[in-house]
């Protein structure tokens, strides 16, 4: 069987900046932890528990020490509630997060109604919204945007690994709902790189293996993009490679999400190889 990799998987910018941080900060005495998972990968959380960080589900959890603001970002009551009780915050805030943040926040104050474009649960949305206040809306389909109601401003921005094609979708079912309207696209780069070598790759081959977290919002995108093309299969570690995948598959495809370590990669590229 041939096995290739596409031509853009595995970590992104903001993912290797937010992990420096965290090696920058471990802490044989486990003084400083995440809030919430650093990114979406339960291999690489496991790995940076080992290593002396910790992770925390809410500050509530913490009297001292280090709190290390996660890739996907928080609200400005977050920052408020970590300096009132003295804790020594690190920010490892992916920039593309920051500056879809910070693009919310502008619009607002600049008059607009702002529709932020993404999953409602995603903690990268939900720091979004903190941004954006309390009248902000976050939609992520057609039907919903074409059932938002008409508005004098309309500012929308996006989930930085949200679909490229779903975006322009949503976005265009809103075009109507307002006579100035100002669509700030702020999905990274990274994403759209990864959706197109995946799609381009899933075109070529007969089976494309998407490796990541479960609990990864851009891998599971991934793997759904793959399915319009070929059979696909999403896994997060080699050990859920099943023989009877490959029965009468020539070509395998690899892609990855922008929170899988390198390290899973190649165990699963090698694992094909045999």
């Amino acid at each position: 069987m041939e096995v290739i990799l596409a031509d853009y998987l595995g970590f992104c910018y903001g993912v290797k900046r937010a992990i420096g941080v965290a090696h920058d900060n471990a802490s044989e005495d486990g003084t400083a932890s995440t809030l919430g998972p650093i990114i979406h990968n339960p291999q690489m959380v496991e790995q940076l528990e080992k290593e002396g960080v910790g992770c925390v589900s809410s500050l509530d959890e913490l009297e001292s020490g280090t709190v290390i603001i996660r890739s996907h970002g928080v609200g400005p009551a977050v920052y408020n509630e970590a300096k009132a009780k003295g804790l020594n915050v690190v920010d490892a805030t992916c920039p593309h997060v920051r500056n879809a943040q910070m693009s919310a926040k502008s619009l607002v104050e600049d008059g607009y109604s702002v529709v932020i474009i993404g999953e409602p649960k995603h903690p990268e949305v939900k720091s979004i919204l903190e941004w954006a206040g309390r009248n902000a809306v976050v939609l992520d389909t057609p039907e919903e945007a074409q059932a938002f109601p008409a508005c004098g401003k309309l500012g929308i921005v996006c989930q930085t690994t949200f679909s490229g094609a779903a975006f322009r979708e949503i976005a265009a079912e809103l075009l109507d709902k307002a006579k100035d309207i100002k669509i700030l696209r702020t999905i990274c780069n990274a994403t759209d790189q990864r959706q197109a070598a995946a799609l381009k790759l899933a075109g070529e081959v007969d089976l494309m293996l998407v490796v990541g977290g479960k609990n990864s919002a851009n891998t599971t995108r991934l793997a759904e993009l793959c399915r319009k093309k070929c059979m696909t299969y999403h896994i997060e570690t080699a050990a859920e490679l099943q023989d009877e995948w490959f029965d009468k598959i020539n070509k395998i495809g690899i892609t990855a999400g922008a929170s899988t370590p390198d390290w899973i990669i190649k165990e699963v590229y090698k694992q094909c190889q045999r």
